[in-house]
């Protein structure tokens, strides 16, 4: 029999949809019958790969979609799962995660007029009045399947929604009795529902913003995730050196731009003080940056000229925002920098002020570039530092090697000294709440199996991704990847953000800030009690090198997961 769920499964195959993460319900039958029908039939599915927390799941299709580019499918049952997906929502919608998350929903009969009506108690208890309104303010687009008849144009239209710019996840929920509704079967028209395609500058624009640059003393490039798109790095990087323009990166979410180049200026994050290139710019071009400085603590002399390109430049859900730009423009990155580029092909910049240029920010760069060698530098005391770890993880790592970076207070550390230069290299959840790397993981892993996946996590953020979840996960569908955990003994970034607002308060002269977790949870032994991970703690410098390369090759040779926790210094 072919119903709406089968329908809804041809249509996911058409989207190229390969995985659907599930944590199905009382609400599924009708799906759970079409799957098996479908493989009883030999008809092609996605892969279901079973998770029993759902924020996992969708953490693990917000990382597929990462790593390929190709959104997948997340399902979940009624207003119970759907609340359960958690903050890996919120991470999807700010980190513009195309993904499509279909759950069921309640009978809407219960004298058995329909097949799939009530027959649990359950069924009235999860009936609520608008469960698509606890995701609608982060969904791109949410409906509900009311008939079997036109389920594959939702679910293209749907996808549509979450593939144009500015991307993220959609919602769709069925109840039972529309789930097993018998239909026809219907063509595949999924080429109909193409995403918008991406804008670009206006001929005005181009002038506007290549003439200012080029007449700039110090032009800077500030940006956050134009490194999501892979592509978006080449442009980026050949109008720079070009330009002799140095690059900035605020809250970094990709690699956006070589980290070896003498251009690169850094990244800024939640430091409490002036970043001097910033302040000394007199022309500042902000592409793709959600936070491009902090103005309570960093900010542009008042005299710069700010140019500001994302396809969301109003940043439509954020109610409080504003850079004081005199040129906003909606355009994809990738498309805007290959028109800035043709720009100055026919406009060439004079050569000896793109000397100039260069030169000051690569003294810049190299002065940079010394301090950071030298943090990296073994303590007296032998204990492990974060610096020293993440350069140890640089050397030994290998140029296959894909990182999740959910280090939290550690982000810069990570990023300053993995010193990346590949694109697609690195990946943040682009938003705010924690939990979403061991998922990630998985689903990087499983759309780059040629990879390393390493995840690098506060102790904090390493308890808020479920790890009995992740690892059977990971153990189950073959998903290895090294788990490195910054071991503070609790939470780090609540007391400096306290300490922030009151460095000379109560709070500072306190014994404790209720943010500890000692005595300290076995992280390997959950580990290793859910998914069979190997793993050790280490508490010196010495013991670095050895314990890496253990991992690493676990993770490559064993197959299996390999989690190191990193006790550092208390602070």
């Amino acid at each position: 029999m072919y119903t709406t769920s089968s329908a809804f499964l041809d249509a996911l195959i058409e989207a190229h949809v390969s995985f659907i993460f599930a944590n199905v319900g009382s609400d599924h039958p009708a799906l759970i019958e079409a799957i098996a029908e479908a493989r009883a039939a030999g008809r092609a599915i996605p892969e279901i790969v079973t998770c029993p927390n759902e924020m996992v799941g969708m953490s693990a299709a917000h990382g597929y979609w990462q790593a390929s580019g190709v959104p997948q499918a997340v399902v979940v049952h009624v207003e119970c799962g759907t609340q359960a997906l958690a903050g890996a929502v919120h991470n999807a919608a700010k980190g513009r995660a195309p993904m499509i998350v279909f759950a069921g929903a309640s009978p809407f009969t219960q004298e058995g007029e329909l097949k799939g009506s009530r027959n649990e108690f359950i069924q009235w208890i999860q009936d609520v009045h608008d469960q698509r309104g606890l995701v609608r303010g982060y969904m791109r687009y949410d409906n509900e399947i009311r008939t079997g008849k036109n389920v594959k144009d939702l679910v293209h239209r749907a996808l549509q929604f979450a593939n144009s710019d500015p991307k993220g996840p959609v919602y769709l929920m069925g109840a039972r009795e529309v789930m097993e509704e018998e239909v026809a079967p219907t063509g595949n028209d999924a080429a109909a529902w193409r995403p918008v395609e991406p804008a670009a500058l206006s001929g005005r624009g181009v002038q506007a913003i290549a003439t200012a640059l080029a007449g700039a003393r110090r032009p800077l490039l500030v940006t956050s995730f134009v490194g999501r798109n892979p592509r978006a790095v080449a442009p980026l990087t050949a109008l720079c050196r070009r330009l002799g323009m140095g690059v900035l990166e605020s809250v970094p979410n990709a690699m956006n731009f070589p980290h070896t180049d003498p251009l690169y200026q850094g990244n800024q994050w939640n430091h409490p003080s002036q970043n001097p290139v910033l302040a000394a710019a007199d022309v500042i071009l902000v592409v793709d940056s959600d936070v491009p400085w902090i103005p309570t603590v960093s900010k542009p002399a008042d005299g710069a000229r700010i140019f500001h390109i994302d396809v969301d430049p109003l940043k439509q859900q954020m109610p409080l925002w504003h850079i004081a730009a005199e040129g906003v423009f909606g355009a994809d990155a990738e498309t805007a920098l290959h028109q800035l580029d043709a720009w100055f092909d026919a406009n060439p910049p004079d050569a000896a002020v793109v000397d100039e240029r260069t030169r000051h920010y690569a003294e810049r760069h190299a002065a940079r570039d010394r301090e950071l060698r030298a943090l990296e530098q073994s303590s007296a005391s032998g204990a492990v530092t974060s610096e020293y770890l993440i350069a140890r993880l640089r050397d030994l790592a290998g140029d296959d090697a894909l990182f999740v970076n959910e280090g939290i207070s550690h982000y810069h550390t990570v990023f300053n000294h993995l010193s990346l230069d590949r694109p697609g290299s690195i990946f943040t959840s682009g938003g705010g709440s924690l939990g979403w790397n061991g998922g990630a993981a998985i689903g990087i892993k499983l759309a780059r199996p040629d990879k390393t996946v390493v995840a690098l996590t506060g102790d904090g953020s390493y308890l808020f991704t479920v790890p009995s979840s992740v690892h059977w996960m990971a153990r189950r569908y073959e998903t290895p990847f090294v788990q490195i955990i910054f071991n503070n003994r609790g939470w780090k970034s609540p007391k400096l953000s306290t300490l922030a607002v009151h460095p000379d308060g109560y709070a500072a002269r306190a014994n404790h800030l209720d943010t500890s977790f000692e005595p300290a949870p076995d992280y390997v032994g959950i580990a290793a009690a859910a998914g069979g991970a190997w793993g050790r703690p280490i508490k010196e410098a010495a013991e670095v090198d050895e314990a890496l390369a253990e991992a690493l090759r676990v993770v490559r040779e064993e197959r299996r997961c390999a989690v190191l926790d990193v006790w550092l210094p208390h602070h």
